[in-house]
């Protein structure tokens, strides 16, 4: 037909093998990508603890949930270990950062708790020798952290916070509050740091909710919000197994909104003095 330009010979061809070779490095990206996702979310798993202490009248769970979106990796963790002296340690946190970096650091922060407190029982030295130590290695990154030590016998808990969100509590008698105890700047920043220490008496019946900020906050969702939500639940499931509600709670994040990872610790003890737990 008069005006019609007839593709020259192989120009099809080529141009159905240019598409091929563009998929292919689609693919290959794609698959690079979901290699370094997988890689990086089984390191994280590797960096948490591999099971609780089990102590005669305590029961512990503990919940974590990655990233929302699936593509960035966190550096929400969580801790518990027996001590030295008998007591019981717990700690939870949150690393700056979404990467294998934060990941790694997070494994230094938690070993570095653990070499301290092998040292020192008092939770605000724990937190001080830490930070100097974190700040030593020159990372360059922060981490928020509660920690927490409950001695069996005199059932005495001491807290200490490094910019943390602060934790929920519960007693048999049905009360429940956040602990606004006082804390320090987080983990990394400021050498010298000093950490104030708060004394409590967790006493049978006594419900311990430590968690970090994917939970209870959202890019339109107050933190004060969200710990309401979770003081609610710990007043309608204080009475039950420890990891129930620590499901419970990990779902807020669904309400909040937020994509990053987030991380609960739930401690119920069963002892046998029924006094309330106050600060």
């Amino acid at each position: 037909m008069r005006g019609e330009h007839p593709d020259p010979p192989g120009s099809a061809q080529q141009l159905l093998v240019t598409l091929g070779q563009l998929v292919d490095q689609a693919l290959e990206r794609i698959k690079y990508q979901r290699a370094r996702v997988e890689l990086a979310m089984a390191l994280q798993r590797h960096m948490l603890p591999p099971g609780l202490p089990e102590l005669p009248g305590l029961r512990i769970a503990a919940r974590y949930t990655p990233a929302r979106d699936g593509l960035d990796v966190g550096g929400d963790w969580y801790d518990a270990f027996v001590m030295a002296d008998g007591s019981l340690a717990l700690a939870i946190g949150d690393v700056q950062g979404h990467d294998v970096e934060a990941i790694a650091f997070m494994g230094q922060v938690r070993t570095s708790l653990r070499a301290v407190a092998g040292t020192t029982a008092d939770t605000r030295e724990v937190l001080a020798r830490a930070n100097d130590l974190l700040i030593s290695m020159g990372c360059g990154l922060f981490a928020t952290c509660c920690f927490l030590r409950f001695d069996p016998v005199s059932r005495d808990l001491t807290v200490s916070r490094a910019g943390h969100v602060p934790m929920v509590w519960a007693t048999a008698s049905g009360r429940t509050g956040v602990a606004l105890d006082l804390g320090g700047a987080p983990l990394g920043i400021m050498p010298g740091e000093k950490y104030p220490v708060t004394r409590r008496r967790l006493t049978e019946g006594g419900v311990l909710v430590l968690l970090t900020d994917g939970v209870v906050e959202g890019p339109h969702y107050p933190i004060e919000s969200g710990l309401a939500e979770v003081v609610r639940l710990v007043e309608a499931g204080r009475e039950g197994d420890p990891g129930v509600l620590a499901s419970a709670i990990v779902r807020v994040a669904d309400l909040t909104g937020h994509r990053d990872d987030a991380a609960v610790l739930v401690v119920r003890y069963d002892g046998p003095d029924a006094d309330a737990l106050a600060p």
